[in-house]
């Protein structure tokens, strides 16, 4: 009888030990699953944007030779002279192009057409709209005399207690100032994730707050909807 119970006894360890070792083993692959996962989230990460941005840029490149190839003659063709294809060579052929228009149009006989073409669009309904929009845009985003926008600033909008990032671009001059109460800024609303669409609003210097934080940190933060955060405010300008 002794023996029957002491081999029951040693049965139910060896079950007991069994049953431990299964339970560490099936510990030691469940964190092992948790950190493979977790090191193929950071990979993802850490690669992915570097690999969107590398491929939209080389199809960028490769858009613009294409564009430059079937621009020019058959027999001035990049293709026709190469004995393989380089990625790339178009765009540095379009953006020579482009520094000799601009050398020639710093020119007098430059200006001179370019003051020539101005007046003859100037005369076509429609285009003459369209183009001076586009020149002023070009004009605006590209001139390093002024800035496109000066400051960011937090307003509530589109109501109390809701608020929203804007982007000021000058204070509120001319008719639209002198038929108002009070001093206003002029403040462009981008929207998500799409910054070169919005809205212009006109906002009373009052009610808006003066944010730290540059315009390039501002487009990221909204372009990212709020994943790209800014950088911290010094304790000493709180």
């Amino acid at each position: 009888m002794t023996d029957r119970n002491e081999i029951i006894k040693r049965a139910k360890n060896i079950r007991r030990i069994k049953s431990l070792r299964l339970q560490r083993e099936k510990e030691v692959f469940m964190k092992l699953g948790a950190k493979l996962r977790a090191y193929l989230f950071t990979g993802i990460l850490v690669t992915a944007p570097v690999a969107i941005t590398f491929y939209l840029a080389y199809k960028f490149i490769l858009w613009v030779d294409e564009l430059v190839n079937e621009m020019l003659p058959p027999q001035y063709q990049l293709d026709s002279y190469l004995p393989m294809t380089i990625p790339g060579l178009g765009l540095i052929v379009l953006v020579v192009f482009l520094m000799l228009v601009g050398m020639f149009a710093a020119g007098f006989l430059g200006s001179f057409f370019i003051r020539l073409g101005e007046w003859l669009v100037a005369r076509v309904p429609l285009v003459s709209s369209i183009y001076s929009l586009l020149k002023q845009i070009f004009e605006t985003v590209f001139s390093s005399k002024t800035q496109a926008f000066k400051k960011v600033v937090m307003l509530e909008y589109p109501r109390k207690g809701i608020w929203i990032l804007g982007l000021v671009s000058a204070d509120l001059q001319g008719e639209v100032e002198a038929k108002l109460p009070e001093p206003m800024v002029n403040v462009f609303i981008p929207t998500t994730p799409n910054p070169t669409s919005g809205f212009l609003i006109f906002v009373p210097k009052k009610d808006v707050i003066e944010m730290d934080m540059s315009v390039e940190e501002a487009i990221k933060f909204i372009v990212s909807g709020g994943l790209v955060e800014p950088k911290k405010v010094r304790k000493g300008n709180n």
